[in-house]
């Protein structure tokens, strides 16, 4: 069953989503090697309590912690642990908040330290393959229209996009219909209207689409050990153009004062 959300309804989910891009803006500036997952987690916790929200992650189907986080050849799903952050890595963090009985999800993949081109590159292109399906989200289109734009572009640059875990709505639930796949035809699929709130989020691999899942029941690793990048924006699907509820404006004015 489709849930189409009220222009009130979106604005509690545009403050929690908001909530999100900050609490990420808050941790990037942490970022660094020699930093764990583990502290990480723990200041974005407080944060987010701190400023009203409850971590949506956290119990949620007993995953354990606030944050996903992925490095390098790990997609999704990812553990919080003790192990130090290296120069060169990659890391994927996805966190959600619950505020207002909304919820708001995002995610974003950072650099750590001086990071190499062909994770440079899939950076970019995973990130730009967000935008690319966001543009598609809007009214008379189908699901198949947002991850046929993504797919497309992806795989002609010989990336590896993951059949298995995919976007979804987002409302009073952390996880609503429609589902979201990040490949598909287009034309095809669950019509998008507007009102639908949406979280896109293509995981996209340097190497083979397949996955592989750890005995934690949790993390998911490329099956040949490549790096990955995950990107997410929470979006109102409108009439000539969807609307992106969270944020990375604040996050890339910490990343981008980093690299200078």
């Amino acid at each position: 069953m489709m849930n189409y959300k009220t222009e009130e309804e979106i604005d509690l989910i545009r403050k929690s989503s908001l909530l999100v891009a900050k609490t990420h803006a808050y941790i990037a500036s942490y970022i660094k090697p020699g930093v764990n997952g583990l502290y990480l987690d723990k200041i974005a916790e407080e944060y987010i309590r701190e400023n009203g929200g409850i971590p949506a992650f956290k119990g949620y189907q007993s995953f354990p912690n606030t944050l996903c986080i992925s490095p390098n050849e790990k997609i999704v799903h990812g553990i919080p642990n003790d192990k130090s952050f290296e120069d060169g890595d990659i890391v994927s963090i996805d966190c959600g908040v619950l505020m207002n009985s909304y919820y708001g999800d995002s995610a974003y993949t950072y650099s750590v330290g001086e990071i190499n081109k062909e994770k440079k590159d899939l950076i970019e292109v995973t990130k730009q393959s967000l935008y690319l399906g966001i543009e598609k989200a809007v009214d008379g289109n189908r699901i198949g229209d947002i991850g046929y734009a993504i797919q497309n572009y992806v795989e002609n640059l010989g990336y590896g996009v993951v059949r298995e875990l995919v976007g979804h709505g987002v409302g009073k639930n952390l996880h609503e219909s429609p589902e979201v796949p990040n490949y598909g035809s287009r034309g095809e699929g669950v019509l998008l209207k507007e009102g639908m709130v949406i979280a896109i989020e293509p995981m996209i691999n340097v190497g083979c689409k397949n996955i592989t899942q750890h005995n934690d029941g949790w993390t998911i690793t490329t099956l040949d050990n490549k790096p990955s990048a995950h990107f997410e924006h929470t979006v109102v699907v409108r009439k000539n153009k969807a609307e992106i509820l969270s944020s990375f404006v604040e996050i890339e004015k910490i990343t981008n004062g980093k690299a200078s």
